[in-house]
């Protein structure tokens, strides 16, 4: 089997190509790295030739609406070039996310779309990670819990949906790790494994906006993302899911073993 990854290069398309090269499958990247561009059409062709399957995850965010009509658009090509199989990294509870899903589930393809709690890799990769470093994490999170998720877990549980046949297609599969913790308890976890202490400062999501706008993120966007975490961070995400453990029989892993792991790489380090 010839799967197509996109954004094989990030957090999640990265462990999804190890993932699926483990498992013994023919792995395609899709970066621009690879010729790949979500924004020209003209090289999604050949990347989706030959290929039998494919994880999609746009690099804006899910619920932008500019990712839904890129999706869908993609998914229909991806079904006339005869990719049988798409799976789609969506965010779970993110209701600005579901027109990208439903563009996927209409495609005429198998489809699973994976939703995934917030991935326990954002304290260890990607924009918040400098100011973990300074000492603190602002953030408009308030004291809602989260059940953190490895993306190791989802990229596993990914290339089980894509070799099992048709048993993962048509469904909506909610991914999450086995305990809520507040982003004030997990940065008391990271603290006590880095030997360092951490400040969490919580502030209103228009708050945050205003400070993305500061750094340069275009106000456009940055009302997208004020737009989401109002709503994703009310508290409908806290409760876990079986899904991880339905998908892979055995639990997910948990946020203390990311955290020891990645202490003792260095990631916090002054």
């Amino acid at each position: 089997m010839t799967v197509l990854v996109t954004g094989a290069s990030g957090r999640t398309g990265s462990r999804v190509a190890a993932a699926a090269q483990a498992a013994g499958l023919t792995v395609r990247a899709a970066s621009r790295a690879t010729g790949f561009d979500w924004a020209d059409r003209s090289t999604w062709a050949a990347a989706l030739r030959g290929a039998d399957a494919a994880y999609l995850m746009h690099p804006a965010d899910i619920g932008h609406p500019s990712a839904a009509g890129a999706i869908g658009a993609l998914a229909g090509e991806a079904v006339a070039h005869g990719v049988r199989h798409l799976v789609l990294l969506s965010g779970r509870g993110e209701d600005q996310a579901r027109p990208a899903e439903e563009a996927v589930e209409a495609s005429g393809a198998d489809w699973t779309v994976v939703r995934a709690a917030w991935f326990a890799q954002n304290f260890s990769e990607g924009p918040l990670v400098e100011g973990l470093r300074q000492g603190e994490l602002v953030f408009p999170a308030g004291e809602v819990a989260e059940p953190f998720i490895d993306v190791r877990d989802i990229a596993d549980v990914v290339v089980a949906a894509l070799t099992a046949g048709d048993r993962y297609a048509s469904r909506t599969l909610e991914l999450t790790g086995p305990r809520p913790l507040s982003f004030r308890e997990a940065l008391a976890e990271i603290s006590k494994a880095a030997g360092r202490d951490f400040a969490y400062i919580p502030v209103s999501a228009r708050e945050y906006g205003e400070a993305l706008t500061g750094f340069g993120i275009p106000p456009e966007e940055a009302a997208v993302l004020i737009e989401i975490f109002e709503t994703l961070l009310d508290g409908r995400n806290s409760h876990v899911t079986a899904d991880v453990r339905e998908v892979l029989g055995r639990e997910p892993r948990d946020f203390a073993d990311f955290v020891a792991e990645a202490a003792a790489a260095g990631t916090w380090g002054v």
